[in-house]
């Protein structure tokens, strides 16, 4: 099964755990295939950088080296201007549209309304989890 799991799923597995933590457990382990592209990378790597994560830079570098080991890497040839309201969101979408991803996890209200994006659903950690469980 191949997803994304946004910046701020990623962000929550590493500090705080939980839901988002089993996830990227099963990312790990390769049940899941995480995709991602560089500009999520990007993203990532400046939210770690932020003062509140006090977060060492030889710290973020590992932690994107074990993200990016683990994941497969795809290069959005498109532009998708589909959030106005957070652009950023944007390169989920593109990577998700590139990426044949299967479910964006996300906890992102831009992108939970959408609650899909072409034929791909748009779920939390939660919604996640259960519909895994349910393909076991």
């Amino acid at each position: 099964m191949r997803i994304i799991l946004d910046t701020n799923v990623i962000i929550s597995a590493l500090i705080f755990g939980g839901k988002p933590r089993s996830i990227l457990e099963r990312v790990i382990c390769g049940e899941v295939d995480l995709i991602f592209s560089e500009p999520i990378m990007e993203e990532l790597t400046g939210v770690l950088q932020r003062p509140k994560f006090g977060l060492p830079l030889g710290v973020i570098q590992t932690i994107i080296a074990e993200l990016t080991s683990v994941g497969i890497l795809v290069k959005p040839k498109i532009s998708i201007k589909k959030i106005r309201q957070d652009p950023a969101d944007n390169r989920i979408l593109e990577c998700a549209a590139e990426g044949h991803i299967e479910y964006v996890v996300s906890g992102d209200s831009h992108l939970l309304e959408l609650k899909q994006y072409k034929a791909i659903p748009i779920v939390t950690p939660s919604q996640f989890l259960v519909l895994l469980e349910k393909r076991s």
